[in-house]
């Protein structure tokens, strides 16, 4: 009875108190987060979450200074993990998604000591899901940009989740993995790939010309060339077997610029083209003899030159049957090239340059066809009736 009367006073007195105009009083309820965010006291999540949007200047320094402001907002840090989650949406805006330093920020955002375990059933069952799950993900975001983690950055996730946590154990994963493969291709590109397109070009065809280790790479400018209508670099790759198997091309037949092809180098993208002849039959490669036999030692190291190709020379060590790597099915490939335009003209004046810098003498008595193999914003709109082979 006397439990009754209390709540009936105390409902009494907030009655009395909303007639009078006093405080109001919430109960708890189910509201979504919008309604919430509104009812706030102007540090919101909303608030934080869009200072990255808001932002007049996107570039490293001002995302870290919108980090900073997070921190000395609240000691307690509260919705750090949403806070987290939108600066990760917002890393390619400010360009600072393969940045270590910028992944360290965030994750120094987490309060220390709190979430680590403190018996096995803790560590197992994940402690505190949410925040780590939310660190996890930032540590998959890395691995897929491809930005290796440091010993410090263990430090920081040993001081937040500790030795057991599970965002500690995704690191020692990326840690074994990530430098096997960080240098597992042949061609060392840096990192990051430079903007410039010549630069980017470069690259490019010292890429595709490493199969052959005897190629050459020149750049041209396109204003020696007369009557050039575009003045652009071209950055050519060809090697002295290449330039042979051309000499050897018959004159009757006529030689293709096919392309754009495109090749990628991480994450920039650049087209080239190919001078290449019309599909020919290939002799088929017989197999080798005894191949215990060591009194016919072969040199892999010296090219294999056209004078032995036409004639069978006895007790030389290189045979007849064998093929260059540039004779491929689809044709055989003489040279290959990237323009800062990508225009039929500037490809012309590759192929002048060809003939006067680099010694093709025999370009000038053979037909130069396009093959454009793919759309390009340079072409123009192909009419009704006509080809899209262009005779130089």
């Amino acid at each position: 009875m006397l439990l009754i009367r209390h709540l009936r006073a105390t409902a009494e007195v907030l009655k009395f108190s909303r007639r009078l105009g006093g405080p109001q009083y919430r109960h708890c309820s189910t509201q979504s987060k919008e309604n919430n965010d509104k009812l706030g006291d102007g540090k919101s999540l909303i608030v934080r979450t869009n200072l990255f949007e808001s932002a007049a200047k996107k570039d490293k320094q001002t995302y870290i200074e919108m980090v900073k402001i997070f921190e000395k907002r609240s000691v307690h840090r509260r919705n750090h993990v949403e806070f987290i989650y939108a600066a990760l949406r917002h890393m390619e805006e400010f360009g600072v998604s393969k940045d270590l330093a910028v992944y360290k920020a965030l994750i120094d955002v987490m309060p220390k000591g709190k979430f680590i375990p403190t018996n096995i059933f803790q560590a197992e069952f994940m402690h505190y899901p949410r925040q780590q799950q939310c660190i996890i993900d930032l540590l998959e975001q890395m691995e897929d940009n491809g930005v290796m983690p440091d010993y410090e950055m263990e430090a920081m996730l040993v001081n937040v989740f500790g030795k057991k946590g599970h965002p500690v154990r995704k690191y020692w994963r990326m840690m074994y993995w990530m430098p096997k493969f960080k240098n597992l291709s042949p061609w060392l590109l840096p990192n990051p790939v430079p903007d410039d397109a010549l630069e980017l070009a470069r690259l490019a065809v010292e890429r595709m010309c490493s199969i052959d280790p005897r190629s050459k790479i020149d750049v041209f400018d396109t204003q020696k060339v007369e009557n050039a209508l575009d003045h652009t670099w071209v950055v050519s790759g060809q090697s002295v077997e290449q330039m042979e198997l051309l000499e050897a091309h018959e004159k009757q037949e006529p030689v293709y610029i096919e392309g754009p092809f495109v090749i990628w180098l991480r994450n920039r993208s650049i087209n080239y083209y190919v001078l290449k002849s019309a599909p020919k039959p290939l002799s088929p490669i017989e197999k080798p003899g005894d191949t215990d036999d060591v009194s016919k030692l072969e040199n892999p190291y010296i090219g294999l030159d056209l004078r032995f190709r036409r004639t069978n020379p006895s007790g030389s060590a290189l045979s007849t049957h064998k093929r260059s790597v540039h004779e491929q099915d689809d044709g055989v490939i003489y040279a290959i090239c990237c323009t800062g335009s990508s225009t039929k003209d500037s490809l012309l004046s590759w192929i002048r340059l060809l003939e006067k810098e680099n010694g093709n003498a025999v370009l000038a008595s053979l037909a130069v066809l396009f093959k454009f193999t793919t759309p390009s914003s340079e072409l123009a709109v192909k009419e009704k009736g006509d080809s899209n082979k262009v005779q130089n």
